[in-house]
């Protein structure tokens, strides 16, 4: 019987992520927000779940606690964007609200097979491309192979933009366990299985949803965001992610788990 897919959701929002998750065969296992309205969102919706509202809380021994399991299969998280967003003053990690570190610390300590983080096209940027060059060599160091990709949420369906950076990691032979042997100047060395599957095969399903020829197996439609009918916090539904554009990647790593 296959391994049950667990997931961490990080910077939770109002659960765009871990909608898709959700979708795609996901158990979220925990969630972390800090805003008061968003977390009221995932209240309503994840009763259940266990809740951090500090990402500098979420350990080892408290995840195990809350949840029981002594690792998830995925960690997710929108990181916050203000430090790389087109509006801001894009200071990256000079920005206070940058929580990079405490996240690539969670990583470290709980070693889940799979990364997905989310950003803002500002992430890859000229001013901004340094941080992103140093996340990808931090998530190689930790052990893991790491793809990234760019698209709209118009591809999925929306009627709007939306662009976002999606950075997918993949822990080789399990659970991440340090440095690879095969890491040449702080890069991963190329895997093409599953990485290189994964987003492959993600692309394909991308064509398929903008074609209208995929769905998730319980019906819901390519233009429903997931979002309650009344959303009057403007700030929480300008920062969420649209379920249908994680949806593809997630709905990938869950075959590559074989689900």
């Amino acid at each position: 019987m296959p391994e049950r897919l667990t997931h961490l959701s990080l910077f939770s929002g109002i659960g765009g992520i871990d909608l898709a998750a959700e979708w795609a065969g996901f158990e979220t296992v925990g969630q972390c927000e800090f805003a008061d309205y968003p977390t009221k969102v995932l209240e309503k919706h994840w009763p259940h779940v266990p809740r951090w509202r500090d990402i500098r809380d979420v350990t080892t021994v408290s995840f195990m606690e809350r949840t029981g399991y002594t690792a998830p299969t995925l960690v997710s998280a929108g990181f916050p964007c203000q430090p790389h967003s087109v509006v801001g003053k894009r200071r990256s990690s000079d920005d206070e609200r940058d929580l990079w570190p405490e996240l690539r610390r969670v990583l470290g300590e709980l070693r889940p097979r799979w990364f997905l983080g989310e950003n803002v096209r500002g992430l890859l940027s000229s001013e901004s491309g340094r941080f992103f060059g140093g996340i990808l060599r931090d998530l190689a160091g930790l052990g893991y192979r790491v793809g990234w990709c760019l698209y709209g949420a118009n591809r999925v369906g929306a009627v709007h933009q939306r662009e976002r950076v999606f950075v997918v990691a993949y822990a080789p032979g399990g659970h991440g366990d340090g440095v690879d042997p095969e890491q040449e100047n702080g890069c991963p060395a190329l895997d093409p299985s599953p990485l290189e599957l994964w987003r492959d095969n993600t692309l394909h399903l991308l064509h398929d949803l903008e074609r209208g020829f995929a769905h998730p197996s319980d019906g819901v439609h390519r233009n429903d965001d997931g979002l309650p009918q009344r959303v009057d916090n403007l700030t929480a539904l300008g920062n969420a992610v649209v379920p249908w554009q994680a949806y593809p990647i997630l709905r990938m790593i869950a075959f590559m788990e074989g689900q």
